[in-house]
């Protein structure tokens, strides 16, 4: 198959090599940065540009810019799809995206499909590329509800191909509520948590739970701005809930009571037992 990348950040970048290590398909890229294009091809990351008169030859397209971008440019080339093409976004937050993409896509013979790879770094552009990124990772794909059985099954058998351990379906709705808890309030938690001035000062009292709970902190503000508040709705209760019970374990530390502390630590201790 014919496979196009829009942008080669992060993500697109690592998609791009992760597909030309585990298939035989062709890989044609496009960023917007010159400098990108000429790195992605050196390190042989796609085969070739992806120039506009190639775009209807592409059996999927895939394609890796922020929310607002992502939907601007499916929007755009919507007359350029191959009509039997699967355009999938790679952005992440879901509804966004599918509230602005699903009707163009409904009025036209491709199917659109929204699509979330589950890793990631703490660095981003393609110099941050991992052709290991999406090893044992996860693929989310939150088809709209016309969307065919065969589409579904011929973009899950594609990320399985590409390396992808796991594919998983679900509303664009579930998708945010999810990512609201599981990535975007530990970016949060790490951003603040950082932010102490004892920080400064951690070399040689830190160890794998501080480098655990900094990591993320080290975020591309400009994305996770428009991420964040693109999901704000569902952030905001994850967030409120967080602050909730770290005041149980404030209070519990506040009051010097032994008996008042251990089962706030135990209720936590068996939550993570249960998650194994």
């Amino acid at each position: 198959m014919k496979i196009g990348i829009i942008g080669l950040g992060l993500i697109g970048g690592s998609l791009a090599m992760s597909i030309r290590r585990h298939t035989e398909h062709t890989v044609f890229g496009y960023d917007i940065d010159p400098q990108v294009m000429l790195r992605a091809k050196a390190v042989e990351a796609i085969h070739d540009d992806l120039t506009e008169d190639m775009l209807p030859g592409c059996d999927i397209v895939l394609v890796s810019l922020f929310p607002d971008l992502c939907a601007d440019y499916i929007i755009s080339h919507a007359d350029a799809f191959g009509p039997n093409a699967l355009v999938i976004d790679c952005a992440g937050v879901k509804r966004h995206v599918a509230n602005r993409v699903t009707p163009v896509a409904a009025a036209h013979s491709w199917t659109y499909i929204g699509g979330h790879p589950m890793a990631g770094r703490e660095f981003s552009g393609f110099a941050a590329a991992r052709a290991d990124l999406f090893d044992n990772a996860s693929m989310i794909l939150c088809p709209p509800p016309e969307a065919d059985i065969e589409a579904r099954e011929r973009a899950k058998a594609f990320f399985l191909e590409a390396g992808f351990k796991l594919v998983r379906f679900c509303t664009p709705e579930a998708h945010d509520q999810m990512i609201a808890y599981t990535s975007q309030l530990a970016h949060i938690v790490s951003g603040a948590y950082v932010k102490n001035p004892l920080a400064r000062d951690h070399k040689g009292f830190s160890a794998g739970s501080f480098l655990d709970m900094t990591r993320v902190a080290r975020m591309n503000e400009v994305m996770w701005t428009e991420l964040f508040l693109e999901n704000n709705d569902l952030l905001l209760p994850a967030l409120d809930d967080l602050i909730l019970r770290l005041k149980e374990y404030r209070d519990a530390l506040a009051a010097g009571d032994p008996d008042g502390l251990m089962p706030v630590l135990r209720e936590g201790r068996k939550c993570k037992e249960a998650l194994d």
